[in-house]
Formats: C-alpha cells, sequence, structure tokens
C-alpha cells in the first residue's frame, strides 16, 4: 500500500485480524467420548479446526435459532471407534501396528448436508482444510461420536473465526549509497545485506556496489557495524509505504482476504458519513 496515513494501514491489519467472516464450528453434540480427552477440551479442539467453506455464501445465525438452517449452518459428524490389529506381530510395540484408528484426524470428519445443501455444493467443497490435524489418541475399546454445528462469525467475537495467522506490515526500507564504493568494499558490502539488496556491475573493469532492490532487506543494519563502510549508506524508511503479509489459514486466498477487508472499511466509512449525516439533519 502506498501513499497512505500508518492509522490507515493498521485499521486493514485489524480488520483482516477481527473483523472478515468465516466458517467455524460454534457446537458440539457428543453422543459419546469415552477417549482420555475431557468433552470440553475436545470441543475446544474441534472449534480450532479451520473450515474450507466460503463465508460469503452463508448467513449469520441469529442468536434465538438453536437448529440453524442451510442458510446459516454447516452440519459435521465424527464417528471413529480404536480397535485392535489381529494382524500385528506378536513382538510389535508401536501403537500404529497394534492398534487401528488410536489416531483420530481432521480427515475422519464428515459434512452432512441439510436441505438443499447436497445441490449447492459438490463433494469436497465443504470440509476441514487439512485432514492431519491430530484431534485425539484412543485405546482398543474407547469411542467418539459427536455432531457439530459449523456457523459464519468473525475474529472479534472468537479467535476461531480470525481468517488468518497472521497479519502484518512493514515500511519499505529505503537504502542510499552516498559515495561509489568499489572493489573489496563493494562485496564486503554486499555481504551487508540479505540476497538480492546489493548487486555489482563491473563498470570500466572495476566492480561497482548498486542498490538493486531494498524491498528485500531485513533491516538488520549489519553495515553500520564496520567503521569503514557506514559513512557509505544511508538507511531510512519511506513512511508512506507499507508492505503487508498475510498468511491465510486457507479458508480464503490472502487476495481475497484483502479485498474483502478494503469492503469492510468501506461499509464502516459508509455508516459513518450516514451518522454524520443524521446528526446534522437533526440539529
Amino acid at each position: 500500500m502506498v501513499g497512505i496515513d500508518a492509522a490507515i494501514a493498521n485499521a486493514f491489519r485489524r480488520i483482516l485480524l477481527a473483523e472478515v467472516p468465516t466458517m467455524a464450528i460454534e457446537k458440539v453434540f457428543i453422543a459419546t467420548n469415552t477417549s482420555i480427552i475431557q468433552d470440553e477440551i475436545l470441543a475446544h479442539r474441534l472449534g480450532l479446526i479451520p473450515i474450507y467453506a466460503d463465508p460469503r455464501l452463508f448467513e449469520y445465525k441469529q442468536k434465538d435459532d438453536e437448529e440453524g438452517t442451510s442458510d446459516d449452518t454447516l452440519v459435521f459428524e465424527l464417528k471413529v471407534k480404536c480397535t485392535r490389529n489381529s494382524k500385528a506381530a506378536k513382538d510389535a510395540t508401536d501403537p500404529d501396528e497394534l492398534y487401528i484408528n488410536h489416531k483420530v484426524y481432521s480427515k475422519e470428519i464428515k459434512w452432512i448436508p441439510m436441505s438443499n445443501q447436497g445441490t449447492l455444493f459438490e463433494e469436497g467443497d465443504i470440509r476441514p482444510i487439512h485432514d492431519d490435524i491430530l484431534i485425539a489418541k484412543m485405546r482398543p475399546g474407547q469411542e467418539i461420536n459427536l455432531t457439530m454445528h459449523c456457523v459464519k462469525g468473525i475474529g472479534k467475537d472468537h479467535a476461531k473465526f480470525s481468517p488468518v495467522a497472521t497479519a502484518s506490515y512493514r515500511l519499505l526500507p529505503d537504502i542510499e549509497l552516498t559515495e561509489p564504493v568499489t572493489g573489496q568494499m563493494a562485496q564486503r558490502l554486499q555481504k551487508c545485506f540479505s540476497p538480492g539488496v546489493i548487486e555489482i556491475d563491473t563498470v570500466n573493469g572495476v566492480c561497482q556496489a548498486r542498490v538493486a532492490n531494498p524491498r528485500k532487506d531485513t533491516c538488520s543494519r549489519e553495515v553500520l557495524r564496520h567503521q569503514d563502510l557506514k559513512n557509505y549508506v544511508k538507511l531510512s524508511k519511506i513512511r508512506n509505504h507499507f508492505i503487508f503479509s498475510v498468511e491465510s489459514t486457507g479458508a480464503i486466498a490472502s487476495s481475497l482476504l484483502v479485498s474483502e477487508a478494503v469492503k469492510v472499511l468501506m461499509t464502516k466509512c459508509r455508516n459513518m458519513l450516514s451518522e454524520l449525516d443524521k446528526s446534522n439533519d437533526g440539529q
């Protein structure tokens, strides 16, 4: 983002963290849980599993609606029972050989279509994002049988609804060579920065350093430790050029998250202007 104030950049960061909606497991109805994990801990672990579902296709669930509808709720079930492996070797000690289904992974969570959801979505459209999230460990005779309701929400209500693992920004570094740096000093200068920041050109048979890509600089300021090099370089940052890093949980692409954050901020601005107009009309 270029040419904006730091407050606007920070507003986008906060919106990405807390106000772009996603789908997450809200209620867990446990029929059987004989594993060593308590019901509350199990429900909490399930709620933090990111769900692959487009929140734009769903409505917010009403507070007085206990059951939910196909417009605002997704239903999943988890049914796993651990048994002994009759084909395991007699001297086997590895639980992976001794037991079947002793590790419960997110791939065991199955989507149960409600009403017309089966026609609106294809198989694979609604699922946990990752299949290898470990939920629980069991031993023979132990069983987990439960149903989950997944609803739309925002990170401001609970962190499980946050669409990003992290969202941060930094200012674009500005690196200026105050004097020509040549020869061995040019090569030493290049090693003081991250790869790609400083390149060495050959000018009239002489190696000369130039700033190639300051964006790759990690701001280590290593060059300032060298007394013979620090006076050749001026380090600063461009105050209105922000480099964003948005790491999605996988439910929504990072590029789409940014556009959704822009829409949220625009809606907030329109609401603010509308309230100001009402206030002026009332005076």
